[in-house]
């Protein structure tokens, strides 16, 4: 059996509307993830490229605004879309050098993500819970989790509502694809709609706050406060001619 036909059977029995069925269901349908290659979701010629792939001299990769000046815009990223029901959404991210998902979260949801080719730079964190914040504070206060490189081949990664970085932003080092599970999907009928995020100007821990995180690094504590999706990101729909997880009617 195909893997993605073996990876979509596993999600199937192994996920709910609510998320996982239990943690021996994810490492079933993770166990099986990590053995996707490029190959079997039709972008074997994509991987070839990339790695031959060389930056260019003067290190641009970005597009221009409209106006024909500065500064440049990140490039724009292409997602393949594979499937969604009420239990799970697929789909593949296939992002350009210097291309970037800015910082922004998965609420209530689990999310598994597969490096198929390439070279990501990963930075996420998790919220980091209070008794009380100060009322004229429009951020949160959020640990970081990951901040590292991360090169194809490599394993699974999951994250999970409230940790493994449920905050997270990407940006492409090399041309790279991610092949990404959501557990339930976004729906903002549920309350699980996608938020971006930024660091606040001003992130310095007040000291009543610090003194209530016992055992926390405050060197990894940024205050995160909500943004409006960048106008600079942009991401289109791209056709998916690789295997089919459901036979089309």
């Amino acid at each position: 059996m195909p893997v993605l036909k073996k990876i979509y059977n596993a999600c199937k029995d192994s996920f709910t509307p609510t998320g996982p069925a239990s943690e021996e269901a994810l490492e079933r349908v993770r166990s099986i993830l990590d053995d996707l290659k490029p190959a079997n979701v039709g972008l074997e010629q994509e991987a070839l490229a990339a790695q031959k792939w060389k930056p260019l001299a003067n290190g641009s990769n970005g597009r221009r605004p409209r106006n024909g000046g500065h500064p440049q815009y990140p490039p724009a990223i292409k997602y393949l879309h594979i499937h969604e029901c009420e239990k799970l959404s697929i789909g593949i991210f296939c992002m350009p050098p210097s291309s970037i998902i800015p910082l922004h979260n998965h609420p209530g949801m689990t999310v598994l993500s597969k490096l198929l080719y390439g070279t990501l730079h990963v930075k996420s964190y998790d919220w980091v819970d209070l008794p009380e914040l100060p009322e004229s504070s429009s951020a949160r206060p959020a640990k970081l989790v990951r901040d590292c490189e991360m090169t194809a081949p490599c394993g699974t990664t999951v994250l999970y509502p409230t940790e493994g970085g449920n905050i997270h932003c990407f940006k492409a080092v090399t041309p790279c694809a991610i092949f990404d599970i959501l557990t339930p999907p976004y729906s903002s009928e549920d309350g699980r709609h996608c938020s971006y995020f930024r660091r606040a100007p001003n992130d310095k821990l007040p000291d009543d706050i610090a003194q209530q995180l016992e055992g926390v690094n405050l060197n990894e504590i940024v205050w995160l406060e909500e943004i409006q999706p960048p106008e600079n990101f942009v991401v289109f729909r791209g056709q998916y001619n690789g295997p089919q997880v459901v036979k089309k009617s």
